[in-house]
């Protein structure tokens, strides 16, 4: 099992999360397995930026962004070099620290 250590976020985690994926598992469904509710409006399609993560340790681990989700990290709130789609990137052999960042692109958020 590889670790993924979530920075504290005020809204998501606010105590900050420690957990546990498989290799091959998406950071997103490893978290919402987690009961750390990450925003994921496409539900892990690929097809907006709501579960816009940025990788603080590990981010080389991972394999990289293919072309959609490049296109769809340009459109991110608070892009940062080492960010990513949590529902694309593939958890591998290494352990991860993750930061959910403080604001998302989410026009039909149904949290009110």
């Amino acid at each position: 099992m590889t670790k993924i250590v979530f920075l504290p976020h005020a809204e998501i985690c606010p105590q900050g999360a420690v957990i546990e994926a498989e290799p091959g598992e998406s950071i997103c469904r490893a978290a919402l397995r987690n009961n750390i509710p990450i925003e994921h409006a496409c539900e892990m399609s690929c097809a907006c930026t709501t579960c816009h993560v940025i990788i603080r340790e590990g981010y080389f681990t991972l394999e990289p962004a293919d072309e959609l989700e490049d296109d769809y990290l340009d459109k991110a709130w608070g892009l940062e070099p080492d960010s990513r789609l949590s529902c694309q990137a593939l958890v591998g052999d290494e352990d991860l620290v993750v930061e959910i960042p403080k604001y998302t692109i989410n026009m039909v958020n149904e949290r009110h």
